[in-house]
């Protein structure tokens, strides 16, 4: 089972329920049966957007805790292959975490990811290949 890209988008959605895409994200989150896998960049993100919600914080914990989401990118062995990845996409507004994302889908022979970043369509993992947007973007 190829696991899913997850980005802060969809774990800030998931976790404060003022967001308007907080139903569908549910949704999405328990329909899906693979793993869900994300870097640590991404993880500093949400905790930092959703840092007035303490509940929050320690819900996205507790899932890397119990493996619901799993942390499992090296920065070190991957930092070059980051930065050209910066590099590539310096005209658009991809960061750090989108940069390790678009790594990992290299690495993981994935393209599925939860975002709410249209910029995603945009990206191509193993030079070709478009990202496969799990949520709607109405």
């Amino acid at each position: 089972m190829r696991p899913v890209l997850v980005d802060t988008g969809f774990l800030v959605s998931i976790y404060d329920n003022h967001e308007p895409r907080h139903g569908v994200c549910l949704r999405i989150h328990a329909a899906l049966p693979n793993p869900l896998v994300t870097c640590q960049a991404v993880v500093a993100e949400s905790l930092h957007l959703l840092r007035r919600t303490p509940e929050a914080a320690r819900g996205i914990l507790a899932s890397v805790e119990a493996g619901i989401l799993q942390v499992g990118f090296q920065l070190l062995p991957s930092a070059g292959t980051v930065r050209a990845i910066l590099r590539k996409y310096r005209d658009t507004p991809a960061d750090f975490a989108d940069a390790c994302l678009i790594h990992m889908a290299d690495e993981l022979d994935t393209g599925d990811i939860l975002t709410l970043d249209s910029e995603f369509k945009h990206d191509r993992w193993r030079r070709t290949r478009h990202d496969h947007i799990l949520i709607p973007m109405d």
